[in-house]
């Protein structure tokens, strides 16, 4: 093959981050334009007397080209100039070179619809005649996924590898070591037709380390721990939510939370239980651990410090019963801030605000907010309804605190009135929020599209909150039937002023090709027909109206079963095909959750339940085909009670 000529691609400074940067950059252009030689180069400054080069990284000569950001390491922005066969690639940090790559690549027509090889989409073109033009920055600063559901080492890697192709900037491992999620996979919990695999804690320690070398080398943030603080420290296992019984010695029964005159790992659940903070000891036990940790782990960009995940389970002892658990918190959070100090560490430290943490502090404050990162962890919340729906200032109180005795706010105007009460205490704190549309929220509609429209919606009006950004608390496998609402978070967290239905067009394209908005609008169709406010139990659930409209959904997947052949047969099995695949297992699945969900609105639960097993069978089966974007263990958890359960409830 005769070339074409050559470009070369001359990364700046001694980074990995950068030279991975520049070899990405490589292999992306020669799949594109192979007629076109290739070569990556490491040079100390930028010389605008070579020519035919591709300069990627930060030099003096760049700076004044870069958008503006309050703070160059946090915050990423970007400048790309190409034309001609040549140009340069900077960003305000290492971090930013490679989103600043990936988005030169998508200006050439690059596309990455979901996590893996087969969301990839790379076009042929011809580079010389290319022009790309970008000086933009992020509009929130925190872009990061957060562990959760069933996940394998590939899962993961996948997710790290792809957050940063659609402008994601950071990754969260939970717990010290985030057993429970990897064992869920590799036990095969609940699927009796995969052989399981007893996973070791020493194995997914392994496993975390690969991929902090990952993360590290896209020069991503790395967030940690979270859960947990609550057992370790004083010698409980705390790596998973499973209820077991414990001896628990009496040096240690002393410090947890008396409830009912008791002291005990409550429900069975370390991670769950809370500490009597009311104790001096049990403070000074908990700052001397997360500044040991600190410490040890540099790799850490941002340590969560978390108290209990359970509720109504708070001290009712002399020493704690006449103090709200946020001044408990920010009383520890300020003694930490002064180890921390002695200890020369300026680790940042995320702090959360959720359920009994809801009620903001009385007494304390925080002295030395540069520390601190408020996170607002509305977990209760309703997704039926985007933040803006309502009017950003729309307010609605919470009952007064009363110990071990409240109720988790379910509307939007009350969990973003406890976040306003907080910010008036806390300054000019840092933060973002902790959010849970593709936990559980996302199978409640099966269509994607309500739950794509809500988070495009949150993530463009955070500002509004006074947030600076969003860590996404979810499945690694959030993509069937396909990913736009993870695509669509990227997007808007990116660009907030981003127009929805452009994105939507361009996203069904790359996805599906020239039938892309015949699929949009069956998925709507879907989404619509299914109500997921329903499903969220957010209506009467014996309602025979809405019956018929799940009756009907039969109807809809029929109709569009001839265009999913026609495109399997004429897309092959990757890229595009791959995508038409998932849609044909995803119209077999939604027809048998459909006709559960029929039975259930006539009010026949016992035969909702009984078809629900067909649900249920019909994803076992099929886990192994669809496990790089479907994660059937939690579909089956979250569904199994949308099915089963009569009452309003949130997982």
């Amino acid at each position: 093959m005769k070339r074409e000529g050559i470009l070369k691609i001359q990364y700046i400074g001694d980074s990995e981050t950068a030279e991975f940067t520049a070899k990405e950059c490589k292999r992306y252009l020669s799949a594109m334009d192979p007629m076109v030689e290739y070569a990556v180069m490491k040079r100390v400054a930028y010389d605008p007397q070579v020519k035919n080069t591709l300069w990627i990284g930060q030099d003096k000569f760049f700076e004044t080209k870069l958008p503006q950001v309050e703070d160059p390491k946090l915050d990423d922005g970007i400048y790309i100039d190409f034309k001609n066969g040549a140009g340069i690639i900077s960003g305000t940090n290492d971090r930013s070179l490679l989103i600043g790559v990936y988005r030169f690549l998508r200006e050439l027509g690059c596309a990455w619809v979901y996590p893996g090889k087969a969301g990839e989409r790379i076009p042929r073109i011809k580079l010389a005649g290319a022009m790309v033009s970008v000086c933009e920055a992020a509009s929130y600063r925190h872009r990061n996924i957060c562990i959760e559901g069933a996940c394998s080492y590939d899962h993961v890697l996948a997710m790290i590898d792809w957050l940063p192709k659609i402008g994601m900037n950071g990754y969260f491992n939970e717990f010290f070591v985030p057993y429970t999620h990897f064992d869920r996979w590799y036990s095969h919990r609940n699927n009796p037709l995969l052989y399981p695999h007893n996973l070791t804690v020493e194995e997914v320690e392994g496993i975390v380390q690969d991929h902090i070398k990952e993360i590290k080398k896209r020069g991503m943030f790395y967030h940690a721990v979270g859960h947990a603080w609550t057992a370790e420290p004083f010698g409980i296992e705390g790596n998973s939510w499973e209820s077991k019984e414990y001896h628990v010695p009496e040096k240690t029964r002393c410090m947890l939370a008396e409830i009912d005159g008791k002291r005990e790992i409550f429900r069975g659940i370390p991670i769950n239980t809370n500490l009597c903070y009311g104790n001096q000891t049990v403070r000074n036990r908990l700052i001397d651990v997360i500044t040991e940790y600190c410490i040890n782990h540099k790799e850490v960009d941002y340590l969560h410090f978390w108290l209990a995940d359970g509720y109504n389970n708070h001290c009712e002892c002399e020493l704690c019963k006449n103090t709200l658990p946020a001044d408990f918190y920010i009383m520890i959070l300020n003694q930490l801030d002064e180890k921390l100090k002695t200890a020369g560490l300026d680790t940042k430290i995320v702090f959360l605000i959720y359920q009994e943490l809801l009620w903001e502090p009385q007494k304390e404050k925080l002295k030395n907010p540069e520390r601190f990162v408020l996170m607002f962890a509305p977990i209760s919340r309703t997704y039926s309804t985007a933040y803006s729906d309502l009017g950003i200032d729309i307010r609605e109180d919470l009952p007064p605190y009363k110990r071990n005795k409240i109720t988790l706010p379910r509307s939007v105007a009350a969990n973003v009135t406890c976040l306003k009460k907080w910010q008036e205490k806390t300054g000019k704190c840092d933060s973002f929020i902790f959010e849970y549309h593709f936990m559980w929220d996302h199978f409640k509609d099966p269509g994607y599209m309500e739950i794509a429209r809500v988070i495009f919606e949150d993530c463009r009006n955070l500002d509004k909150l006074g947030l600076n950004g969003m860590s996404q608390n979810q499945t690694q496998r959030a993509f069937f039937p396909n990913g736009l609402g993870v695509y669509l978070m990227g997007e808007a967290l990116w660009n907030k002023k981003d127009n929805f239905e452009d994105l939507i067009d361009k996203y069904f394209t790359d996805t599906y090709g020239t039938d892309g908005r015949k699929v949009y609008k069956y998925l709507c169709a879907l989404s619509k027909q299914f109500d997921p406010p329903y499903i969220r139990h957010e209506k009467p659930q014996k309602d025979l109206e809405r019956a018929k409209s799940f009756s009907g959904i039969g109807e809809t997947i029929e109709s569009f079963s001839g265009i999913i052949k026609e495109n399997i047969a004429k897309n092959g099995d990757l890229g595009i095909g791959r995508s038409w695949e998932l849609l044909k297992f995803h119209a077999e699945l939604c027809g048998i959750l459909a006709k559960s969900f029929e039975c259930k609105a006539s009010g026949n639960g016992v035969a909702a339940e009984t078809l629900f097993n067909d649900v249920v069978a019909f994803a076992h089966v099929h886990e192994i085909d669809l496990n790089d974007v479907f994660d059937v263990w939690l579909f089956i958890e979250t569904m199994g009670n949308a099915v089963k359960q009569e009452g309003a409830y949130f997982n």
